[in-house]
């Protein structure tokens, strides 16, 4: 979920609108970029009409930045579906990746496939109707990268920011395995999730400011990944940068200047 909003000068078209027990879901489009909204005007998602399979949001992008820490990682877990946007790009881009799906309203399901062009099922691909945290704890040491997007109109759900939660995403990891978390870098609970996110992990924490317009992407690690020296680190970017057409040299430059580091490497834990 991006904190973007549709300034008064941008005309959006309204498309289609769910009004249900669960809320209402609201479907736009301006300049060829259709939106999704869930009791609010706060695009919760958004896809380019003429590139569908490609994340929009540049958080989202900010997201796919544990392909440089845990390249080896194959089983991957979405909280949130938003659009789709991120099971999506998964599928279509990286081949040897499986993604799961938990999403808790049965309309958001249901517009990402009619409106967003989300896949059914298949091998690589599911989607399940359910509450997030329940199905972390049916699935201890499962993934090796738990995706954290869950929001609703209001904001993250207190539920799903509480030291609990992130203590069940961790135990529902494999060894090496990683959270990868949306934060709002305005919200006045930020500060209180990422240090619960720390306990966690035990301080092994990075976080990446994506820009505009202050979606903070907090990434925990079971581990310490083998190596990182952050010329390592820009090399490996460079190539995920050359295949995935997503600004990973970027991303890896604000890592560098937003957490913990000596001249060469990044540090995490109690380095």
């Amino acid at each position: 979920m991006s904190l973007f909003r549709l300034g008064p000068h941008r005309f959006a078209r309204g498309i289609h609108r769910n009004v249900s027990a669960d809320g209402i879901v609201d479907v736009s489009e301006t300049d060829g970029v259709r939106a999704l909204h869930i009791d609010s005007d706060t695009i919760q998602s958004a896809m380019r009409l003429n590139a569908p399979h490609d994340l929009e949001l540049t958080y989202t992008r900010g997201m796919m930045m544990f392909l440089l820490f845990y390249p080896q990682a194959r089983k991957l877990l979405l909280l949130g579906l938003g659009g789709g946007s991120i099971p999506k790009f998964v599928h279509h881009y990286l081949p040897e990746h499986t993604i799961r799906t938990v999403e808790i309203n049965p309309q958001v399901i249901t517009i990402a496939r009619s409106h967003f062009q989300l896949p059914d099922d298949d091998a690589r691909l599911q989607t399940t109707e359910a509450d997030g945290i329940v199905y972390l704890r049916e699935h201890p040491g499962e993934f090796d990268v738990v995706l954290h997007d869950a929001y609703g109109g209001q904001g993250l759900p207190e539920e799903l920011g509480s030291q609990t939660f992130f203590d069940t995403c961790a135990e529902a990891l494999a060894d090496d395995g990683m959270l990868v978390v949306n934060l709002w870098g305005s919200d006045k609970q930020f500060d209180a999730r990422r240090q619960r996110i720390e306990r966690s992990f035990e301080q092994r924490v990075l976080v990446l400011p994506t820009g505009h317009p202050g979606n903070i992407v907090v990434f925990g690690f079971r581990r310490t990944p083998s190596d990182m020296r952050i010329a390592t680190l820009r090399e490996n970017a460079k190539k995920l940068q050359a295949t995935l057409k997503i600004e990973f040299l970027e991303f890896t430059e604000r890592l560098r200047d937003h957490n913990r580091r000596t001249p060469s490497r990044l540090l995490i834990g109690t380095q």
